[in-house]
């Protein structure tokens, strides 16, 4: 419990990871809020699975503290610990029947409930996950999103303090993956529990986290919310991960109030505010101005887009993606610069053909800057 009142389910305190001479996860400090749908985004080899088998007791740390519900828990094996965890791979028994796999972890609780209590916990597990009257199939006459359900039932039914899930939608195809994450959501109000989601995929952390924490290399480079990380990342490697930016780099120039002028060593200049969340940024640093592709505005050579930065280029990719187009202009100064223009009234804003002369702009207040 803070000073200010607040309840945390999970708190790492300086907790490092080592496999012989690999460091896989180095000094996280972070704590998820009691009821928070918490996620850990980043690519292969961050550090983020195994930060989730340490929070599960699948492993244990080399240095550092670990805090479930207030309680340490190094040391303390998985099954003792008041979590559980829901897989990539469903691990559901092909031998047992649906209501027997959502009940099989119920004979390790103490005081074990008799079979009758079994059956009925096992059915408000099913009517949870909405698969009410489908205990009595095997898993393989079930869908792939079926079988999830069934997993998170399985993970639900010993009401834990918190529930894990690593990757658990990456098997399912896109349409499904949606309607899962809906369906997360939609647990996850009701239930109150921690949930606590591994993933590489951005959009699904953006969609259903209330906090997300974006790891590289064993360390977590910022935690904020989804709004946060979008709108004020802390360096270049957030704002190039979490949707899509066009980073344009050079050198501090100077800091005039708030705005940063970035000498971009072609003869321009660039002056955005600063992110705000990141590192600060001085005079001569290195340093990055990001601009979103929705915040470009692009047009004909002869009617060119009112704004304060301008520049003409040539369409080199132009993708139709239904509710936007996406153009790929190739300048002079800063190389593919992309802009996305979404559609209104049915129609886009303009339309340009592969290498159709262009020009694209912006205003300086849209770019944002920040370290690199």
């Amino acid at each position: 419990m803070s000073e200010y009142g607040q309840s945390f389910d999970i708190e790492f305190h300086g907790v490092v990871k080592r496999y012989g001479g690999v460091t896989a996860v180095d000094g996280l400090n972070f704590r998820v809020a009691r009821g928070a749908f918490h996620t850990f985004l980043g690519g292969s080899g961050c550090g983020k699975t195994t930060t989730l088998r340490m929070i599960a007791g699948f492993e244990q740390p080399s240095e550092g503290q670990v805090l479930l519900a207030g309680r340490d828990v190094v040391g303390v094996p998985a099954f003792q610990r008041p979590v559980n965890m829901v897989f990539q791979q469903y691990a559901l028994f092909p031998h047992l029947s649906v209501a027997e796999n959502i009940a099989y972890g119920l004979r390790y609780r103490t005081p074990r409930p008799d079979r009758a209590q079994q059956r009925r916990l096992a059915d408000e597990a099913l009517e949870m996950v909405r698969l009410s009257g489908f205990g009595a199939r095997k898993p393989h006459e079930l869908s792939g999103g079926q079988q999830q359900r069934v997993a998170l039932a399985r993970a639900l039914v010993n009401k834990p303090t918190v529930l894990l899930l690593d990757e658990p939608l990456a098997a399912l195809d896109r349409k499904l993956r949606k309607e899962m994450q809906s369906e997360l959501l939609r647990l996850q109000r009701e239930v109150g529990i921690t949930f606590v989601l591994v993933t590489h995929d951005q959009e699904e952390a953006l969609s259903m986290s209330d906090s997300i924490s974006i790891m590289r290399d064993g360390k977590i480079i910022q935690t904020a919310s989804p709004e946060a990380l979008y709108e004020t990342p802390a360096n270049r490697y957030v704002a190039d991960f979490i949707g899509e930016s066009n980073l344009f780099d050079g050198t501090v120039r100077r800091l005039d109030g708030d705005r940063v002028v970035l000498d971009t060593g072609n003869g321009l200049e660039l002056a955005s505010p600063a992110s705000g969340s990141g590192a600060r940024l001085f005079a001569g640093s290195a340093a990055c101005i990001a601009v979103r592709p929705e915040l470009i505005a692009i047009g004909a050579p002869s009617a060119p887009p009112s704004a304060e930065v301008r520049l003409d280029g040539v369409v080199e990719d132009r993708i139709y993606l239904g509710n936007l187009t996406e153009y790929r202009v190739r300048t002079g100064p800063f190389g593919v610069v992309c802009v996305r223009v979404p559609r209104q009234g049915g129609a886009p804003q303009g339309d340009f053909e592969h290498g159709a002369a262009v020009s694209i702009g912006w205003d300086q207040a849209k770019g944002l800057a920040m370290a690199v």
